[in-house]
């Protein structure tokens, strides 16, 4: 009996860590370039069950009674980082990452996913795919938080002003078609080495170099000035598998609260019997 409390237990865990993600999910949908997060259930390890106390052998029978289910567990958290759906503003800042062909990475089995490259306050380089980009006091090109959008040189862009016009390639021309530099798009070969930090950014944690998609042949890619790419979190979707969460959980809830009476009665009616 307790056994199934564990695994009405760990089945109502898993299912609220699922629908703490989903929720997560559905607050991000408005955010430009946000990947969707997907969770992995999986079993813990089943168990085999064995009679005691008899002697199975003598009769030519097993003592085996059977496998054991110990309950569940979300056991990975991963992002989705499926094309979002691109969305005009007509801002001259906002530019949208579209990607087109590229490469697969043999070990994961993942699209090489492309990436912008910034600068956090710390001096770190960070990644983005949120395209919705502004223009601080000093005229440089940065993010919405206010990191610096990097170039193909990997040195920060200062653009003067919104007066500006962005090719497909990034090339960024001023007003009187000066070149004012060419915004830097990375090529991150296994996604899944892709931690998020939060306002759209990631930090890679992979052992593989970081390369460039400029100039690159196997990459295919474009810039689409006065677009923003879209969360690609699917609001049906989520909401529909935010239900089915609730309901499992409830599910459990109840298995759980039928073995806490059956547990109830054996110590009360029973105990007083003997």
């Amino acid at each position: 009996m307790l056994r199934g409390l564990y695994a009405a237990g760990s089945g109502m865990i898993a299912q609220q860590r699922r629908q703490e993600m989903l929720t997560n999910n559905l607050s991000n949908i408005n955010t430009p370039g946000y990947k969707g997060d997907q969770g992995s259930m999986r079993t813990f390890p089943k168990m085999m069950i064995q009679a005691m106390g008899t002697d199975h052998q003598k009769f030519g029978r097993s003592n085996h009674v059977g496998e054991l289910a110990t309950g569940v567990y979300m056991q990975e958290r991963t992002p989705n980082f499926r094309q979002g759906d691109m969305q005009e503003t007509g801002n001259n800042t906002d530019i949208a990452l579209i990607q087109g062909l590229v490469p697969t990475d043999e070990e994961s089995g993942q699209d090489a996913m492309l990436v912008y490259e910034t600068l956090n306050n710390d001096g770190d380089i960070r990644y983005t795919r949120n395209g919705n980009f502004t223009i601080d006091g000093q005229g440089f090109l940065t993010s919405s938080k206010g990191h610096y959008i990097l170039g193909d040189d990997g040195e920060q862009i200062n653009v003067q002003n919104e007066n500006i016009r962005v090719t497909r390639e990034g090339e960024i021309f001023s007003a009187d078609d000066e070149l004012l530099g060419q915004i830097g798009v990375s090529v991150i070969a296994d996604p899944t080495q892709l931690v998020k930090e939060g306002d759209g950014f990631l930090r890679y944690e992979g052992e593989n170099d970081v390369v460039t998609a400029i100039g690159n042949g196997d990459v295919t890619y474009q810039l689409q000035q006065g677009f923003i790419e879209r969360s690609n979190v699917d609001a049906q979707q989520t909401t529909t598998e935010m239900m089915n969460a609730l309901r499992s959980f409830e599910a459990n809830q109840k298995m759980l609260q039928a073995y806490d009476q059956s547990m109830e009665r054996a110590v009360n009616d029973i105990g007083r019997i003997g």
